[in-house]
């Protein structure tokens, strides 16, 4: 057993920033003493006193012998995993790399249409060829869950030659399909099981919370520190156990899509996350789930106002098995306004949300929340519903999610595509022609239409109703959708 309460890339980076010297190293403000001054007057002296470069007492991010190497395997030994390494590009990075690890091109990999975009990156770096699977999708609540164990089983019979598995686990919502299942299913093929687990970090810290990827048997799982835990933004971590990931071709591929030049600041504060998750994570993450139980049954008392809950015992399917409770997702679609709208007005409340869809908002409870902060949330709704509540039924804004539901057509790889000769048409004339770009509402990042796939009707319409209805779409060059890029014929 490691001692947990220790931080030593932390240590390190406090000795450092606190020595005296002449620096003639990178980065050019030289601790401070060049940077404008309104940044300074804005984050103060310190932060930039601690702004270095891989100095011999930091270590290297890609070869590291010393502070670094520790504060991964204190991490390793927190999250239950066999090696982790600390990400300073993101979860995004940390998902390419999967990708890169396991699959080359031409090879093949199952996974959810339901993807973060960063796995359409993968694709395309790796070359690797996608085998759909549709998400199981709730038309009532317009909410995709997670794919189910038999789809996999399904898809890995008529692709006995993929070489990976990728699934989200949770997603966007909180839910989490049985990936214990998937997991087990995977391994009969002898191949391994990596997962998306950006919105999962705390679930090792607290036995209220969902089981986490590792313990229920993903080879690779990648875990956003910095959404759901203490560290800083674009800091993340990815874990690996078992004997199915080459360890050094994971070293390799974080390589690529890593920067030479990692901030320390990001580094140190994996490593603080770490260890207070470590040590205080039970008490944390208890004070965490009072606080959503809170926010859960008294804004599920409004009117007009219904939240996710986790189906009763008899009604549990493999797409939607558990619930992180941490995660609080509101349906205005009985206030007769969307989510888009609801979000705008709950923002004039100084209540932000973590995304909104178009009957839908969901926001992450999580240990740096107040009790404040709920009942600020608690009465944003509940000023919302007084007002309209009493709107008719008849009023309520449905969109279907059909081109969810359509079989998807792909004439050329993702990588193919991406890096074809294109030519830019108006919206109206790409109907049927080879996507050349991503796009994808966003949040949560989940593509439409991705390079390689043939465009139809039904996305295009699709599209145009999300952005009529105020939400946001990138991706794509055009940010006014009027014209999409194609595939030269």
């Amino acid at each position: 057993m490691l001692n947990q309460n220790h931080t030593p890339l932390l240590n390190a980076l406090k000795a450092c920033a606190a020595s005296s010297h002449a620096p003639f190293y990178t980065p050019g403000h030289k601790r401070g003493k060049g940077i404008s001054q309104p940044l300074a007057d804005l984050l103060g002296k310190a932060v930039f006193l601690a702004d270095l470069t891989e100095l011999a007492a930091l270590d290297n991010l890609f070869a590291p012998q010393s502070v670094i190497q520790e504060a991964q395997e204190l991490a390793a030994e927190a999250f239950g995993a066999l090696q982790t390494w600390f990400l300073v590009n993101g979860s995004t990075c940390g998902i390419e790399a999967a990708i890169l690890t396991t699959c080359g091109t031409g090879d093949k990999i199952i996974l959810p249409r339901n993807v973060h975009s960063s796995a359409i990156a993968g694709l395309i770096l790796s070359g690797a060829i996608p085998i759909f699977i549709n998400p199981e999708y709730d038309p009532i609540l317009d909410i995709a869950h997670s794919i189910t164990p038999s789809a996999v089983q399904s898809a890995l019979q008529q692709h006995p030659d993929a070489k990976a598995v990728l699934t989200v686990y949770p997603t966007y919502y909180g839910v989490c399909g049985d990936v214990a299942a998937i997991a087990h299913i995977t391994h009969q093929y002898d191949i391994p099981l990596l997962v998306d687990e950006a919105h999962g970090a705390h679930f090792t810290f607290h036995p209220e919370l969902p089981t986490p990827a590792l313990a229920a048997g993903a080879d690779i799982t990648v875990q956003s520190t910095h959404k759901v835990l203490g560290a800083m933004t674009q800091a993340s971590m990815l874990h690996v156990q078992g004997n199915r990931i080459d360890f050094d071709r994971v070293s390799k591929a974080l390589q690529l899509v890593q920067s030479t030049s990692p901030s320390y600041l990001l580094l140190a504060s994996l490593d603080a996350a770490r260890q207070q998750i470590a040590v205080h994570g039970k008490d944390l993450m208890s004070r965490t789930l009072q606080l959503a139980d809170e926010a859960r049954t008294k804004i599920s008392q409004i009117p007009g106002l219904a939240v996710l809950e986790i189906p009763a015992k008899a009604e549990l399917s493999p797409s939607f098995l558990a619930l992180d409770k941490t995660r609080l997702t509101v349906n205005v679609s009985d206030l007769g306004l969307t989510g888009f709208v609801v979000e705008e007005i709950l923002d004039e409340m100084g209540v932000i949300a973590e995304f909104s869809s178009l009957q839908n908002l969901t926001f992450i409870i999580t240990l740096g929340n107040t009790q404040a902060d709920i009942q600020q949330l608690v009465q944003g709704f509940t000023t919302i519903a007084n007002k309209y509540v009493l709107q008719l039924k008849s009023q309520r804004h449905k969109l279907s999610l059909s081109w969810q539901a359509n079989n998807y057509e792909s004439r050329l790889s993702p990588r193919e595509a991406f890096f074809a000769v294109s030519e830019t048409l108006a919206l109206e004339y790409t109907s049927d022609r080879i996507c050349a770009e991503i796009v994808c509402p966003y949040p949560p990042g989940i593509p439409v239409l991705m390079p390689g796939e043939v465009i139809t009707k039904a996305a295009l319409e699709y599209l145009r109703q999300i952005q009529a209805m105020g939400g946001f779409i990138g991706g794509y060059a055009d940010t006014s959708l009027k014209t999409l890029k194609v595939v030269k014929n």
